[in-house]
């Protein structure tokens, strides 16, 4: 068990020495007529309990020597070796993924929504894996550097929402942003995951543009169209401001999501509802890792507390037991 302030432990060469306690310069004297008669009587029964004290006194001592060492539970820091690959999402949050044509257990929802469901339990199968995020509508925007807390990262992506950016749907220039944010890491494989439900309309640069920069970086990029085929049900609001669903049109440009995928040696998926979503990450799940080392923070609890409420206790025992049952008359 670690102690943070070992040097504390010295103290307790003087324990022996508080817990003597204060002598008395000169014992009290008392006249008696006939002395024959006290010494006969002899000491009482409490008396040999008088040893109780310097003990109570001498333990309780001992404690809070020990608690100002300050035990601890575990360590504050750590460098550790894993094995992990460097991945950037990015996720598409233009109007379009509001369509409900996904199921959650608790029921209908909207792409968006079961995408951050199917990421949430994607990252907790790679706790080694650095990971970004990257939305985009009309452009894009870095929710997330590539990070290990993937606490701090779910919580920015709970925060995002549909329409946060202007809308559209800028692929190759999300895909850009991706590769960027990917540079300067030292793993050995660093992938893109996109997902999108529409075609590319904004941005400015080219899908195919953006998928060459990340072959000539050595990246593999997975692409993912989302949404049923044909239509899906869109909410909207009736002139009595009722919530109401209209079915639109799905168009998912396949073809470049594909070439996209093909050029970067990653493959594509097409996710109709949410099974096919999550056995879309699970296979990506599947990919190499890479070894990395890094350093790891671990929670560390302090003992202190347990230690020196118990000598504390001692210590008002010792004093009540002073004045009471054990004292002491001059």
């Amino acid at each position: 068990m670690p102690l943070h302030d070992p040097w504390a432990l010295l103290l307790l060469l003087a324990v022996p020495w508080l817990a003597r306690g204060r002598r008395r310069a000169a014992p009290p004297t008392l006249p008696y007529p006939v002395l024959g008669a006290l010494r006969a009587v002899g000491p009482g029964r409490r008396a040999h309990w008088r040893w109780l004290l310097p003990a109570l006194r001498a333990l309780a001592l001992v404690l809070l020597v020990l608690a100002l060492a300050r035990p601890q539970l575990g360590k504050a820091d750590s460098v550790v070796r894993s094995e992990g690959i460097d991945i950037m999402l990015a996720v598409d949050v233009s109007s379009s993924m509001l369509a409900e044509d996904f199921q959650l257990p608790d029921g209908r929802a909207n792409r968006f929504e079961a995408v951050k469901a199917v990421v949430r339990d994607f990252l907790a199968g790679r706790p080694n894996d650095r990971v970004g995020l990257v939305l985009f509508a009309g452009r894009p925007y870095t929710q997330a550097p590539l990070t290990l807390d993937h606490g701090w990262l779910l919580a920015n992506l709970d925060r995002a929402r549909i329409g946060m950016i202007e809308d559209g749907t800028a692929v190759g220039s999300a895909l850009a942003a991706a590769v960027a944010r990917l540079e300067g890491s030292e793993a050995k494989r660093k992938v893109v995951i996109l997902l999108t439900d529409g075609q590319s309309n904004a941005g400015k640069v080219a899908p195919l543009t953006a998928a060459e920069a990340a072959k000539t970086l050595g990246y593999r990029v997975y692409t993912i169209g989302a949404g049923t085929r044909g239509a899906a049900p869109y909410p909207r609001l009736d002139p009595f401001g009722r919530r109401v669903y209209v079915n639109m049109p799905v168009d998912v440009d396949e073809d470049t999501l594909q070439q996209v995928a093909e050029h970067t040696g990653g493959r594509y998926f097409r996710a109709t509802d949410t099974d096919s979503l999550r056995q879309i990450y699970a296979e990506i799940d599947q990919l190499e890792t890479t070894s990395q080392e890094g350093l790891q923070y671990l929670d560390h609890y302090e003992l202190y507390v347990w230690l020196a409420l118990p000598a504390l206790l001692l210590l008002a025992a010792e004093a009540l037991l002073a004045q009471t049952w054990l004292r002491v008359l001059p």
